[in-house]
């Protein structure tokens, strides 16, 4: 069903990105008879599927695995009727409708209704040791990486729930675990902050701010600390680590359209309050990628559905209209 190189495939609805807001307009679309295709992009599952204990979104009286959910989610979405193409949306054009999609393995699509849902990526501190070191004792997924770190002090840097959430999943494996925050006060939700408090493994840092992360080249590089400064006084303090977790939040993945829709300060595309629904007529975006207040799986999963119901709203006005046309 993939289209020849240079001949665009003609769709009612496209979906680019597939966390909870991407399969969920995927499954509204597909019930909706819309035959929607969703593009994977480069994780597919998104954040969920490197979170481990979900125990927030309802339905589940037992806490559930962010992978498993995600899973669960495609196959109820294939289910009902979504085709899935695993590939990446390189190239948008939204300057005329049906809107053209390239992908990176050379298809082309025209979509008369997208849906953006492409979520959000990991911050990092932007020091040029942590690039140095990235995958090699740097990371900002515990859950893909904490097992390494088996009996051995690792330093998180953040103050939110992403902070927390990592710190709490690293005492499964490490020996220690150091919060570094750059205040004197957690952003986190009180339950989670009281798990932290609670924990004996780990340790709060207050006001100090990553300065150079330390480590070794030879023979294999491999991070051995950090060095961190007082926010207050300047001064300079180290710690021993054998990995250092930066949890400082996301930013959304909306580059591909950067310069063809609105957007709101840090990058989140805007659209029209309560809904999902950009300046483009039939573009919507929906979860992480436009939403910068609360940026939860059941929240994105909600702007998914509404996404997929406008879709087919004006997908139906659109077969009003051409035949009412062709009467005339």
């Amino acid at each position: 069903m993939n289209s020849a190189p240079n001949q665009a495939r003609l769709l009612q609805c496209a979906i680019i990105g597939t966390g909870p807001a991407g399969w969920t307009a995927a499954i509204y679309a597909a019930r909706g008879l819309l035959n929607p295709v969703i593009f994977t992009g480069p994780q597919s599952g998104g954040q969920l599927t490197i979170t481990t204990d979900v125990e927030n979104y309802p339905g589940f009286a037992q806490v559930i695995q962010g992978p498993w959910l995600m899973d669960q989610m495609r196959s109820q979405a294939e289910h009902v009727g979504t085709e899935v193409i695993e590939d990446i949306v390189t190239k948008v054009d939204l300057s005329r409708r049906p809107y053209r999609l390239e992908t990176d393995q050379g298809l082309v699509f025209k979509a008369n209704t997208l849906i953006i849902a492409t979520g959000a990526q990991a911050k990092w501190l932007g020091l040029e040791s942590e690039t140095r070191f990235k995958g090699f004792g740097v990371s900002a997924c515990a859950t893909c990486d904490g097992f390494f770190y088996r009996g051995k002090p690792v330093v998180v840097i953040g103050g939110g729930n992403t902070a927390v959430e990592e710190a709490l999943y690293l005492t499964k494996f490490a020996s220690t675990v150091t919060l570094v925050h750059r205040r004197d006060q957690l952003r986190a939700e009180p339950i989670l902050v009281e798990r932290l408090k609670h924990d004996p493994k780990i340790n709060i840092v207050w006001n100090h701010t990553p300065e150079e992360i330390l480590g070794d080249t030879e023979p294999v590089p491999g991070v051995t600390g950090i060095r961190l400064r007082h926010t207050q006084t300047g001064e300079l303090m180290s710690l021993k680590a054998d990995g250092v977790f930066v949890a400082i939040g996301h930013a959304p993945a909306s580059q591909l359209f950067t310069d063809q829709l609105p957007l709101k300060e840090g990058g989140y595309i805007k659209v029209s309050p309560g809904t999902p629904k950009t300046r483009k007529k039939g573009v919507f975006a929906a979860g992480d990628v436009s939403d910068d207040v609360y940026r939860q799986a059941v929240t994105a999963a909600g702007m998914g559905c509404q996404a997929a119901l406008d879709a087919i709203r004006l997908c139906a006005e659109d077969a009003h209209s051409a035949a009412k046309k062709a009467q005339k």
